[in-house]
Formats: structure tokens, C-alpha cells, sequence
């Protein structure tokens, strides 16, 4: 019925064809088809051209405000779907410790939206279409984004106060021989990243190895051990003392945490504002209000 009813809007098959996305021919066989099930002859065809037979044209009077109504409301939907709901991407392990208690705030500021929270570690490709925005590790550049950075990343060794008083009391800037280094999957060189930046030394030393960075840091709460910390995510965990940092040797990694929209599609007015309270709540200016 909706092949019929493009082709009755155009009244030629091939520009039906065209706005359909199939061939000529797939559009003469589905209006075939049509015809068969209603035994009615709804084109006439010659070599040249094709024309409504009267019975077509009455049937595409009735059945075109139809289609122009369904499409009427999808469009309507897809709008206010596009207006009131943010698709936005952030790491696992930034999304538990940054982002999801801040939440309940923004939610306060930014009123009327929906958020769909998606925690992908893959690389970034806004020509997908289903991301509205993202929060990523790095230096700032990703295709078809812009950017701009919320905070620089730091690294130190995090352990529980109990595992530093049983093992690292006494270490003199070292760690001893019996330490734990606890890994994160994905974030391996962290730890001899650390290593080169304070000369301290790692080589041949007991590892545990979790699939992420939250496991990890909940490992070195826990008392397993010893863990690479992105001080910035922590801080929670650091002033209440859940983990201390026994060495006090932090190290900027050079990558920052970044908030990134696409660059080749428009941005809605409440990702402009979510993505102004992101920047706003990292201490940063904004990006699309305007200061009075």
C-alpha cells in the first residue's frame, strides 16, 4: 500500500523508485502484487508511461492522507524524541564515580529530559547518529566532535588505610616485595606509567588482574591490595578515607577528561544545556549560555 501510494503521489515509478531507495522494477512488482490481492487493475502501463486507472485513483485518494498522517505523527515523535531524551557515553568507571552522583543535581537543573546512560568502552563515531554527546579520555581530538575538557587526569597508588599500615608503613617510598599491584584490564600501563614518572620500582611484583577500573579501586578498598587511582574520580573515596594514598606521589598523564558532541549534526537545546552544567560543575566557563 505505501509503494502504491508514492508511486500514485508521483505517477511515474521510477521517481517512486527514487524515494524509496529500490529499483523501478521492485516498485512495478510490489504494485503488482497490490493489484493481484485487490483483483484490480490500479495502473495502466505502456512503454512510456504509466496512469491511474480510475479505480487507482480512487483508492489513492482515500490512502494517501493515511500515509501522509502516519508520517505526520513519526515525525512529530521523532522530534520530541530528539528534543527531550540525550543519548550520552561514558566510561564505566567514570559514570560510577563522577557522573551518577551527580545526577540527582542535575536532574534538579535541567528538568524534562530523559537520559540514556550508555557505558560502551569503544572507539568514538558520532556518524552513527545515536550519540548526542560523550565524555572521553584523551587529548581533546576525535572525528566529527568537538570538545572541550572538564579536568586533567592524575594517577597515584590507592590502597585501604589497613593494607597501607601492614604493608607500607614502613616502606620507605618503596614498595615492598610482598605488595599486591592490583590491574585494571584496560588500563594496564597506568601502573608503569606511575612507575617511570616516580621512580618507583614494580618489576617482578604479585598482580591481580580485574576487568575494570571499578573492581579495582573496590579490590584496594577492600584491602587486596595496591591500585593505580584517577585521583579526579576518587575523591570521594579519598576524604572519607576509604583509600588513602600512601606515597603522595600523583602524576598528571598528559589525557583529560573531555565532554564531546558531534560536529556534523545539529545539538539540541537540552544537550547545550546539559553539556553547559557538565562544564559548570568541573569548574570550567560555558559553551553555549551566554553571560549577561
Amino acid at each position: 500500500m505505501r509503494t502504491f501510494s508514492v508511486a500514485a503521489r508521483h505517477a511515474t515509478f521510477t521517481e517512486a523508485a527514487r524515494e524509496l531507495g529500490v529499483t523501478q522494477v521492485a516498485v512495478s512488482r510490489q504494485v503488482a502484487v497490490l493489484e493481484d490481492f485487490l483483483d484490480t487493475q490500479l495502473f495502466e502501463r505502456d512503454v512510456n508511461a504509466t496512469k491511474l486507472t480510475d479505480a487507482g485513483l480512487a483508492l489513492s485518494r482515500q490512502i494517501m492522507p493515511l500515509f501522509q498522517e502516519i508520517e505526520r505523527v513519526s515525525s512529530d515523535f521523532l522530534e520530541k524524541e530528539r528534543r527531550q531524551t540525550v543519548n550520552l557515553r561514558a566510561y564505566p568507571t567514570f559514570s560510577h564515580h563522577w557522573l551518577v552522583p551527580r545526577l540527582p543535581r542535575l536532574m534538579g537543573a535541567v528538568p524534562d529530559f530523559d537520559l540514556r546512560l550508555d557505558t560502551k568502552v569503544e572507539p568514538l563515531d558520532f556518524r552513527r547518529g545515536y550519540l548526542d554527546l560523550a565524555i572521553q579520555l584523551g587529548t581533546g581530538r576525535w572525528p566529527h566532535a568537538r570538545a572541550r575538557e572538564l579536568f586533567p587526569e592524575q594517577i597515584d597508588a590507592v590502597c585501604s588505610p589497613a593494607y597501607r599500615d601492614k604493608y607500607l608503613s614502613d616502606a620507605d617510598g618503596a614498595l615492598p616485595s610482598d605488595a599486591i599491584l592490583l590491574h585494571a584490564k584496560y588500563r594496564r600501563s597506568g601502573w608503569k606509567d606511575w612507575a617511570d614518572a616516580t621512580g618507583i620500582e614494580i618489576e617482578n611484583m604479585r598482580s591481580y588482574e580485574f576487568q575494570s577500573s571499578i573492581l579495582a579501586y573496590q579490590g584496594a578498598k577492600s584491602g587486596m591490595g595496591v591500585a593505580i587511582g584517577q585521583l579526579p574520580l576518587l575523591q570521594e573515596e579519598l576524604a572519607s578515607g576509604a583509600l588513602v594514598r600512601p606515597f603522595e606521589k600523583p602524576f598528571a598523564t598528559g589525557s583529560s577528561f573531555w565532554v564531546t558532541w558531534p560536529s556534523i549534526a545539529s545539538v539540541s537545546a537540552v544537550t547545550k544545556t546539559l553539556i553547559d552544567w557538565l562544564l559548570a560543575d568541573a569548574g570550567q566557563s560555558p559553551e553555549f549560555r551566554r553571560k549577561r
